[in-house]
């Protein structure tokens, strides 16, 4: 029975992993567009014309992708671990000790 309850936490981790890819993918693709949508967008109405503030508010853009990205993945990983300790199923390597003392 221990077995069938190890196999099924590793198919919710794998599940929950899922989301995380979709999630790589949305940010990888909002680094490439959220600097130059910025950098076109405050040098033509914002900076009117003056191409190193237009810079620095594109550099400001592409850390705020970047600092959203690591929030969202650390709350992900907080997430999971409650909800992987909050199921009262017992962590791969209490499983395999067990199996040790068989």
């Amino acid at each position: 029975m221990s077995e069938q309850k190890a196999v099924a936490t590793v198919n919710r981790q794998l599940t929950a992993g899922s989301g995380t890819l979709f999630k790589l993918g949305i940010f990888s693709i909002a680094l490439g567009v959220v600097p130059i949508t910025s950098y076109f967008g405050s040098l033509h109405y914002v900076w009117e014309g003056n191409a190193t503030y237009a810079a620095i508010t594109a550099v400001v853009a592409a850390n705020v992708v970047l600092i959203s990205y690591i929030i969202a993945s650390v709350l992900e990983d907080q997430t999971s671990a409650t909800t992987s300790t909050g199921t009262g199923t017992r962590p791969t390597a209490v499983i395999a000790e067990s199996r040790k003392e068989r």
